[in-house]
């Protein structure tokens, strides 16, 4: 994916990439050096957060950084320059194309007079990226002429082959008028056109080559101004003074007992998948209430003995045995594990469990999942688990980590919280809640004594599973705990 450019002077410019998913935007964490360094091909330069997740960028050449063109807490979208590199000197990246100069028009046959020169086009800057896969790439493509404009003799056919595959983009990544075309907008401009009720295709664009733009949305709500009255005199009433004129409404807050934190990056993405996700599938919440003390007693012999189970090293916890749990309720219940394919109306049954495990950062909750969970034995999972909530931690999740889940474990009770109604993840089928495991009286053969007690709570979604079946997967879960036995005799 093509992230540079050179000008004539060794000065390269390395450009937001798309870093995964489509996604148009990312917002700058932290820069790793500043002008003046050396850099190497290779070399981390700066951390940018996307609405999946942060990820660290590495420079593609050597050389000596001249500017940094956006400070840190900046969002910036694909393809714009975020720093400029000296290269002179040195070499070409490997497989770095070089860029080519514009085919030269044919001559036309020689006449008896001069006729005036012609202006030359500027070369177009390459167009931006906004879908997987494309990144930024030099261009020659020209814009289509308008509707009733002279169409010139020669037209490059680089134009119908960038039409093909980027549609309404130009050579600058922009889109032109063309009347009967979609109107031209960035996805989070047709949000909020949708959000606001507003019709893109009544909207005049302000913005470069015909896009449409927040404020044009914007506009296009606010209330028309009043009619001007026409004027009955030729008499030019005087000014208002200034002091007599009312000042502008100030938007205002008290930042001593207030703070404002901007909704972006994880937080943002995670706020609108919930909302998509609770207004999309219908949720149903079952709970349980179990005894797993015996579980608790398997957690403390697997500790004091991880030698004889094969678990050195590995760090061992009630949500590892509630997860392998989980699984072998799935392994006998195949059916929760599916998806619903709106499009194609169609149930999609998975063959595999991507076990997503719900983890708070500091940069908000994300859902990272283990990839072919099913297949794992326990201490297989339990470094599988180690490792995604240490990566979590870190904030280093990718976001290739948090795609693909099938069912989800949030462990609410490390908050000492008994229970919660879990929303699913956007995708899924069912989520498993676990609450605080307290010492409570329990009825234990006959008696009434203290025990290790948990609530589990099962949200799913009822058009994939009905209530006899998920009834059978939260049985299935707390039977395990019950008699952590079960684990070898039903998997």
């Amino acid at each position: 994916m093509t992230t540079m450019t050179e000008n004539a002077s060794g000065l390269r410019e390395f450009k937001m990439p798309d870093v995964g998913e489509g996604l148009t935007e990312a917002e700058i964490l932290k820069w790793y050096v500043q002008p003046g360094d050396t850099v190497t091909d290779g070399q981390v330069v700066c951390e940018v957060e996307t609405a999946k997740a942060a990820v660290e960028l590495p420079i593609p050449y050597d050389g000596v950084v001249r500017e940094l063109h956006f400070p840190e807490g900046t969002t910036v979208d694909v393809g714009q320059v975020i720093i400029a590199v000296d290269v002179a000197g040195g070499s070409a990246p490997t497989g770095q194309a070089p860029v080519a100069e514009e085919a030269p028009v044919a001559e036309a046959p020689a006449a008896p007079a001069p006729q005036a020169p012609v202006a030359e086009e500027p070369k177009p800057e390459g167009r931006t990226p906004v879908l997987v896969g494309y990144g930024v790439a030099e261009s020659s493509t020209k814009r289509r002429p308008r509707k009733g404009a002279e169409v010139p003799a020669q037209q490059p056919e680089t134009f119908l082959a960038a039409t093909a595959i980027q549609g309404e983009l130009n050579g600058h990544g922009h889109a032109s008028v063309v009347v009967g075309q979609r109107p031209l907008a960035k996805p989070p401009v047709r949000k909020l056109a949708k959000d606001l009720g507003v019709d893109l295709a009544t909207i005049t664009p302000s913005g470069p080559d015909g896009i449409i733009t927040r404020e044009d949305v914007h506009a296009a709500v606010a209330p028309a101004p009043a009619p001007e009255q026409p004027s009955v005199t030729a008499v030019t009433a005087p000014p208002v003074p200034a002091q007599a004129q009312a000042p502008a409404p100030v938007v205002t807050y008290d930042t001593a007992r207030e703070t404002r934190i901007p909704i972006k990056g994880v937080r943002k993405a995670t706020a609108a998948a919930m909302i998509g996700s609770a207004f999309t599938a219908p949720h149903v919440t079952e709970f349980v209430t179990v005894d797993v003390t015996r579980t608790m007693k398997l957690v403390e012999e697997l500790k004091r003995d991880p030698d004889k189970y094969g678990m050195q090293g590995l760090r061992v916890n009630p949500l590892l045995l509630i997860a392998k749990a989980l699984l072998v309720a799935i392994k006998r219940n195949p059916d929760v594990n599916a998806s619903w394919d709106e499009a194609a109306q169609e149930i999609v049954l998975k063959h595999y469990v991507n076990l997503g495990i719900a983890a708070a950062t500091p940069r908000g909750l994300i859902v990272p999942n283990i990839k072919d969970a099913h297949t794992k034995t326990l201490p297989q999972l339990a470094g599988s688990l180690g490792e995604l909530v240490a990566t979590a931690r870190e904030g280093k999740t990718s976001p290739a980590a948090m795609q693909g889940g099938t069912v989800t474990i949030t462990n609410v009770g490390v908050f000492g919280v008994d229970t919660g109604t879990p929303i699913l993840n956007p995708g899924e089928s069912a989520i498993l809640a676990i609450g605080a495991i307290k010492l409570q009286p329990w009825v234990h053969k006959g008696k009434v004594k203290p025990r290790q007690v948990t609530t589990l709570a099962l949200s799913f979604d009822h058009r994939l599973v009905d209530g006899e079946l998920g009834s059978k997967v939260l049985a299935d879960v707390a039977a395990i705990l019950e008699q952590p036995k079960r684990l070898i005799t039903w998997a």
